[in-house]
């Protein structure tokens, strides 16, 4: 095939780029190993966040203010975004308005009023207030945390509805996807940017390489800038009306402070989907078994409560835990690496990348000019050394 761009990854970033490439006039294809939504676009918690994984403090101390107020405008339109197109394309993914951010301990409830403070006095954002212990418990359904941020500009909704939707809209705007296409090789000659296939090949003036977490295997010059974090969710059965009104009578979604974090939620069917531990070597067998003393720990009175499925994800992450963005190649554009932010953050990374790959890279830039960092170790050592680390921010959760 023979195309202006060709996209490799049927994720929400691949996703994005390839519609908004399509609604740019772009002959786009995109390419997808396996279905749309496999990985991390349809198996993550669904949470809807505001700003990046760093406080915005932090990177003012880092980039200065004005690349720093830069990024926070592009976060800020990544949550319109994703309402927008919602709206747009009349996705059916139980969109939903709400996000608390649960302090585990005093000391995380001090950080976050200092960052809630900051971002309410620096750049006027009114949409996340403090709430206390009791507070908490009540729109929470749980006591075990002395306080938690409340933004309304947050929100969550139904991973791969909002995936699927998402290839629907490109496919309209004209995008052709092509599912169990798996790409082996991508490089660039003469003729353009070239994604190889086991049958074929694309011929294309750009590639978007989309692949986050897996973007290593066909780039290997960009695997020591990203490290994979299996996480593992648990959905119980229908909870009964008492239990229904009893766990998060906010029906916001929730995440902890803490480095290896709980998160949760409720289903539009009345489940609750509740994500907790990590790991980073081989995912076990008994998901449910693994949650679901997470779970009630945070929600005692689910002690019986069935559950009915288990899956997990494959998280991508950077030192920075800022998303990674840039080129390979005069061609070949990337990003990846959104570090548990992904979902409002990827589908504004695809809308970038489509961007610059139709030539007007300004607003791209401002993530590509975030300095990234190569997890230490080499190929050997490396996935050890970043285990050995998330183990010891596991263990500093617990002081």
């Amino acid at each position: 095939m023979h195309v202006d761009v060709c996209v490799v990854g049927g994720g929400y970033t691949g996703l994005s780029a390839a519609l908004h490439l399509a609604r740019g006039g772009a002959r786009v294809v995109l390419l997808e190993a396996d279905t749309i939504g496999f990985q991390a676009s349809g198996r993550n918690g669904g949470q809807i966040h505001s700003g990046s994984r760093q406080d915005q403090a932090r990177l003012e101390r880092w980039l200065g203010p004005v690349h720093a107020r830069d990024i926070w405008s592009l976060t800020e339109e990544a949550k319109a975004l994703v309402r927008a197109l919602v709206s747009e394309y009349a996705i059916d993914c139980a969109l939903k308005s709400g996000l608390v951010i649960a302090a585990h301990n005093a000391r995380a409830l001090r950080a976050l009023e200092n960052t809630t403070a900051h971002l309410v006095s620096r750049y006027g954002y009114g949409a996340a207030r403090m709430m206390d212990a009791d507070e908490t418990a009540r729109l929470l359904g749980t006591p075990i945390y002395p306080g938690a941020r409340f933004d309304a500009g947050g929100g969550h909704l139904h991973p791969l509805a909002f995936a699927r939707g998402l290839a629907a809209a490109a496919q309209a705007a004209g995008a052709v996807i092509l599912e169990h296409s798996r790409v082996l090789a991508i490089d660039e000659d003469g003729a353009g940017a070239n994604a190889r296939l086991a049958n074929g090949s694309v011929i294309a003036r750009r590639i978007v390489l989309a692949c986050d977490a897996f973007s290593g295997m066909l780039a290997p010059r960009l695997a020591p800038y990203i490290a994979h974090v299996e996480s593992f969710i648990a959905a119980t059965a229908p909870l009964p009306a008492p239990l229904l009104a009893q766990v998060l009578p906010c029906d916001a979604a929730v995440a902890d402070t803490r480095h290896v974090l709980d998160y949760y939620r409720k289903s539009a069917d009345g489940r609750l989907l509740f994500a907790g531990r990590e790991t980073y070597w081989t995912p076990p067998k008994d998901v449910a078994g693994l949650v679901r003393p997470r779970m009630l720990k945070v929600f005692p009175m689910l002690e019986g409560q069935p559950v009915d499925y288990g899956w997990h994800g494959t998280v991508g992450i950077t030192v920075t835990r800022m998303p990674h963005f840039g080129q390979l190649g005069p061609r070949v554009l990337f990003a990846h690496g959104y570090s548990g932010h992904g979902v409002a953050l990827s589908t504004l990374g695809g809308k970038l990348l489509a961007e610059a790959a139709l030539d007007r890279p300004e607003r791209f830039e401002v993530f590509a000019r975030v300095p990234a960092r190569k997890f230490p170790g080499g190929t050997l050592l490396r996935r050890p050394l970043v285990t050995a680390a998330l183990m010891g921010f596991k263990l500093m959760d617990a002081l």
